[in-house]
């Protein structure tokens, strides 16, 4: 159902921390007009833990109005618990979203029953396709490769795909031998996007693609038609980028990032995020410079 480069949007915000549209929606025309095959809004880059539930779906429904069609939305829409989760699912239907990116529980850290039986509920409710998200390492909760084939399998019409940020490489042959090779799995981590396509990933769900939404879907492109003497250019090129963007706490590297790309970006970041250090935009700079963006 989704493939290539898919930007995980970050959300403009101004200095006083007001949501800016018109930025937005041409950041939104930029990266379908630059190759880009779907998009995330709400998601940890679009700073969705500092939204209220109305500026979020808002937030969605602009996207969703914004592509009118062009790509699918993949709306960020998890919640640690059930019931929010489950709202979250039919919130991001009535936004106009193709399909929902729902991570496991966060903070409670349920055992790996509690986050079977927390898809299964979802599944029961949700008449939305649902891209499983596994980022561990903000979640602390870690859906093991059993537990996704187990949830995936049970319900294959409603769990469509895996954003797989979990740094185990090797789970995408887990994953493939338990759900089978047809079954969509994107890397959540640009910098392992290579291996991961090279082992049967469709596409990375990407912070990168923010800053470099070409090259992004230029390097997808090259994986997907194997062509991977290509694609490794387009990583070395694009490697030092992906590092530079989490050379302080994220999204503040990849929006100091836009504003060197885009001229005129606003620079608003909501607390607890900050502003990058000197140290991390000299090497956001550096890494831009490499990639020919600058």
């Amino acid at each position: 159902m989704f493939s290539g480069s898919i930007p995980a949007l970050v959300t403009p915000f101004a200095a006083d921390g007001a949501f800016d549209e018109a930025v937005y929606r041409d950041l939104i025309d930029w990266q379908i007009t630059e190759g880009s095959s779907a998009l995330v809004p709400c998601g940890t880059t679009g700073e969705a833990a500092t939204l209220t539930a109305d500026e979020h779906f808002g937030i969605v429904r602009i996207c969703v109005d914004q592509a009118a069609g062009r790509v699918p939305v993949i709306a960020g829409a998890g919640s640690n618990d059930t019931q929010v989760a489950a709202a979250n699912i039919r919130r991001a239907k009535e936004a106009g979203a193709d399909a929902a990116l729902m991570v496991p529980p966060y903070y409670n850290r349920p055992s790996q029953e509690g986050i079977y039986q927390h898809f299964a509920r979802l599944a029961e409710q949700a008449d939305l396709p649902i891209v499983l998200y596994n980022v561990p390492g903000r979640t602390v909760t870690d859906i093991q490769p059993a537990t996704l084939v187990r949830i995936v399998t049970t319900f294959p019409d409603i769990f469509v795909a895996v954003k797989d940020a979990s740094g185990a490489i090797a789970r995408v042959s887990a994953h493939r031998a338990g759900c089978g090779p047809d079954f969509v799995q994107l890397s959540g981590n640009d910098d392992m996007a290579l291996a991961f396509n090279a082992m049967g990933g469709r596409g990375c769900i990407s912070v990168s693609a923010n800053v470099a939404p070409r090259l992004c879907a230029e390097f997808q492109a090259a994986c997907q038609a194997s062509d991977y003497a290509a694609a490794l250019a387009l990583q070395d090129r694009l490697y030092p980028l992906h590092d530079a963007l989490f050379t302080d706490a994220s999204p503040g590297p990849v929006k100091y990032a836009m504003t060197r790309v885009r001229p005129g970006f606003p620079q608003g970041l909501r607390l607890p995020m900050t502003w990058p250090s000197e140290a991390s935009r000299n090497a956001v700079d550096a890494a831009l410079a490499h990639a020919g963006l600058v």
